[in-house]
């Protein structure tokens, strides 16, 4: 007997997101091949353990002609191993990687799963603060990471919004950090990863682990620096976002891969084998072989030249909305952005907080979220800015006349905020206006729909 209530509903967001353009930055649009791997039989699996490591150098066929060496706990692993080994040795590839952990089942567990690996209760882990664009798992109270380790916060520069680096710096040399962290949720720059490394470098035993979620894809596609060839041991990642895969996590790392049934002398170049032992049974039980499966079919369309040509046009597309809004009298944290995301300050823009564009950006088809600002006065769930970015437009085939689109909406849809919010207009009396911004969406969604739907 089908469940009706859940496959209409299924049917109901298919319409949302065909009907409407997504600029939330984490968020994109996968292909129908990653969505059929994730609808595979595959989850009907369980694989604990590994597939080995042996001959992951080369091409897809030669790393399939290698009969894996099978390190898991239950039988039948003749195909999941191929697909996690395949997965493996594209996620090394495009990201010049000595080796991928492809498990995590988030980007949170990724990170988890590397302070497990390198921290004992108490190491101190320097990190982006989250009211500064940082993430959650980077030392926020609230997670349970913070209350295990000693996190310590540096922040970014409120004339350029950039990494304030010389205050990375002092507070490396005061605290010792066992880890140096680089990332972001809310953040435009392209970090200065030489200048992290020389930081690093002065600190002993000092991980240099660089979460990318936000940008994998921008790297996988040329777009963006890679801090690996530049010197960091570990980085971290999602698998959806700009890389459009499946939802999942992913570590890269530096070093030595050895066997995790043994366990390593704890040493900066043994880390890889760390992290092995970290994901599992560290941290993770069995890993989802249906995501492994995705996250491999979307490694393989992020080799191909089209996604690098994607990867730029995200980041082009991005530049091109900035100015458009800037010219509009938004005013963007760090005045632009380097990559797909663009953090808006409402507060200082139009005098009204990001929850109040939010929701009605929302009423004609345009997502987005309100987000935190540098120094922000306003509590989290009532911010002062918002938080947009490229990556989902940009999949669906969208360029510049339509980022001059999307600005000029976003302009008109902030006056109407203002009229309601003084009390001059009523929401009702905007209804018809607002109503013809929802079809001109429509319209627009319509000539670029959503691949895979």
């Amino acid at each position: 007997m089908k469940d009706n209530k859940i496959f209409d509903l299924i049917e109901a967001e298919k319409q949302r997101q065909s009907e409407g353009l997504e600029l939330i930055p984490s968020e994109n649009y996968v292909s129908r091949e990653v969505l059929d791997a994730m609808g595979s039989v595959f989850t009907n699996k369980y694989s604990e353990g590994y597939p080995g490591f042996e001959h992951l150098d080369g091409s897809d066929d030669e790393v399939l002609s290698v009969e894996p060496a099978n390190h898991r706990y239950y039988g039948g692993q003749q195909n999941t191993d191929k697909v996690e080994r395949l997965a493996i040795a594209r996620a090394r590839r495009l990201f010049h990687a000595d080796h991928a952990n492809v498990q995590p089942h988030s980007g949170a567990q990724a990170n988890n799963a590397v302070y497990n690996a390198w921290l004992k209760p108490g190491d101190t882990v320097l990190g982006m603060n989250l009211g500064h664009g940082g993430h959650l798992t980077h030392g926020s109270p609230v997670t349970q990471s913070a209350k295990i380790y000693n996190f310590v916060a540096y922040g970014t520069n409120p004339e350029t919004g950039d990494i304030d680096y010389d205050e990375l710096e002092k507070l490396a040399i005061q605290y010792q950090p066992k880890i140096i962290l680089i990332g972001y949720s809310a953040f435009s720059k392209i970090p200065d990863f030489d200048r992290v490394v020389k930081i690093g470098q002065k600190i002993p035993d000092c991980l240099l682990m660089a979460d990318m979620a936000h940008v994998a894809g921008l790297i996988a596609g040329g777009a963006h620096p890679n801090p690996l060839d530049h010197g960091f041991h570990v980085m971290t990642t999602t698998t959806h976002k700009t890389l459009r895969g499946p939802r999942g996590g992913l570590i890269l790392s530096r070093g030595t891969v050895g066997s995790p049934l043994k366990k390593p002398e704890h040493t900066l170049e043994n880390i890889p084998t760390l992290i092995d032992r970290s994901v599992f049974p560290g941290t993770q039980g069995g890993p989802l072989m249906h995501i492994i499966a995705a996250k491999a079919v979307a490694f393989y369309e992020a080799e191909q030249v089209s996604f690098q040509n994607y990867a730029h046009d995200i980041v082009s597309n991005a530049k091109v909305l900035a100015d458009t809004l800037t010219t509009h009298g938004f005013k963007i944290v760090g005045g632009g952005t380097e990559n797909h995301l663009i953090l808006i300050d409402m507060m200082s823009s139009f005098g009204i907080d990001g929850k109040i564009m939010e929701v009605m950006m929302d009423k004609v088809g345009l997502t987005l979220n309100a987000n935190a600002i540098p120094n922000d006065t306003l509590p989290p769930f009532t911010p002062s800015g918002i938080r947009l970015g490229t990556a989902a437009i940009t999949t669906r085939g969208m360029s510049r006349a339509e980022m001059i689109k999307i600005g000029d909406w976003m302009r008109r849809l902030a006056e109407i905020c203002v009229e309601i919010h003084d009390g001059k207009k009523t929401e009702s009396s905007f209804a018809n206006e607002l109503e013809a911004i929802r079809e001109e969406v429509r319209q627009i969604a319509e000539i670029f729909p959503v691949p895979g739907i």
